[in-house]
């Protein structure tokens, strides 16, 4: 069970050790367990009328391990990351459980009416090159690989989907072949590299904190940030979550200077731009 605070959340039940493990619901429904979730879901597509698309979206086994471990947010993930180096096979294996309920459970959400798919690698940024691949890359592609495995056998149409590794900038070619749509990058991605890097359509990355910035500061980096990535292939938006205090005024200024400096480069036709089509 999960608690909420205004200031965070913990697990009431946390997997102190690889005994703990045993104690998990592995083969859990979460199709009837989180069937408020789906009936939320389908609500708010009714309600959408078809002016916004409803995206979807879980936690990644990396990440999701990391709360249910440290029992709620860490600096470190040092607790976490133990298990990684005293006890990698019982890793694997709590890694695969979630993998297998996080499918499932994108799965009912496309179901209900979920039109893209968001998997989040939030706690990315605490594991090397090295350990990335070995404890996140095959989860994420499983994922992937299920989701649209299973809606395929539910005669349930394809959505896009979405991958966020947050501080992966090390593996963002890597990330590009795991089986997603987009590849999200957070603010530390250099938008060159990630081109150069990424074969797929990219989604980012402005620091969240800039929408504290002046509107002229504001709108100067965000024309930027245009400019750099390109208009095709190509998801204008921050590069982490936005934050309670954020001024509604600077989101619009953020989504008006998107459109204004797009519709700049497509009249333009300026080849630059043209190279990441």
């Amino acid at each position: 069970a999960v608690v909420s605070t205004q200031s965070k959340q913990w697990y009431q039940r946390r997997v102190r050790a690889p005994k703990d493990i045993d104690k998990l619901d592995a083969e859990v429904d979460v199709s009837t367990k989180l069937k408020y979730v789906y009936d939320a879901i389908t609500l708010t597509r009714h309600s959408l009328e078809g002016k916004v698309p409803l995206i979807g979206f879980s936690g990644a086994p990396w990440t999701l391990m990391g709360y249910m471990i440290e029992g709620g947010g860490s600096k470190t993930m040092s607790k976490t990351k133990k298990w990684l180096y005293t006890c990698p096979e019982e890793s694997h294996r709590l890694l695969k459980i979630i993998t297998r309920v996080v499918s499932d459970y994108l799965i009912q959400q496309a179901i209900a009416g979920a039109q893209m798919l968001q998997v989040f690698e939030s706690s990315a940024e605490y594991l090397g090159p090295e350990l990335f691949e070995e404890f996140c890359i095959s989860y994420l592609q499983e994922i992937a690989l299920s989701v649209r495995k299973g809606l395929a056998e539910r005669q349930v149409p394809d959505v896009p989907m979405i991958v966020f590794a947050k501080g992966a900038y090390h593996s963002i070619a890597k990330i590009s072949y795991t089986g997603y749509d987009v590849v999200g990058l957070d603010w530390t991605v250099d938008p060159n590299i990630a081109r150069d890097f990424c074969h797929i359509a990219v989604q980012g990355n402005l620091d969240p904190c800039a929408l504290y910035a002046p509107k002229e500061e504001l709108t100067e980096k965000v024309a930027e940030m245009v400019r750099q990535f390109g208009v095709r292939n190509y998801i204008a938006n921050l590069g982490h979550g936005i934050y309670p205090d954020m001024d509604p005024e600077s989101v619009k200024t953020f989504v008006d200077t998107v459109h204004r400096v797009s519709e700049e480069i497509m009249n333009k036709g300026d080849p630059f731009n043209q190279l990441y089509t």
